[in-house]
């Protein structure tokens, strides 16, 4: 696994798709994007470490564009600019995290062998959490029924 730290763009894998997403012409960019997320949500099977590490990479560009998301990707990721991306990638981009995380990834069967794991876990957490916010506890009813 060539991976230097836990971020999105912190491995050769996603290093490689900014560097693909660079070279591509803007109007392909979007399109890219939305393979590597569509390959690693529709992975009936196993998923394989380097399509994970690019969902993960991809996942987090979405991120990026989100109104409530944070920058993800400011050292490593894409330095050319990227299209203003669809809304509907934001589900798909759900999608490809869950399958990243699942008992069928080789990614997280890797990552589950590491010391740092769970940071990397709870980064995939905030990545996901940004596209598809959990719904937060009720509280109980002021009046009874």
């Amino acid at each position: 696994m060539g991976t230097w730290d836990i971020g999105p763009f912190d491995n050769d894998t996603a290093a490689d798709l900014a560097g693909d997403l660079d070279e591509a012409a803007l109007e392909e960019r979007e399109a890219m994007i939305r393979g590597v997320l569509k390959r690693a949500a529709g992975s009936a099977d196993f998923l394989g470490i380097y399509d994970g590490e690019r969902a993960v990479a991809a996942a987090a560009l979405v991120v990026d564009q989100h109104p409530d998301g944070e920058p993800a990707c400011l050292n490593d990721g894409p330095s050319a600019p990227l299209p203003e991306l669809p809304a509907d990638l934001r589900m798909l981009a759900v999608d490809a995290l869950d399958q990243v995380v699942s008992d069928r990834s080789e990614l997280a069967e890797l990552w589950a062998e590491a010391a740092n794991w769970s940071k990397w876990r709870q980064d995939i957490t905030r990545l996901r959490d940004v596209l598809d916010p959990p719904i937060p506890p009720q509280e109980e009813a002021l009046f009874e029924i």
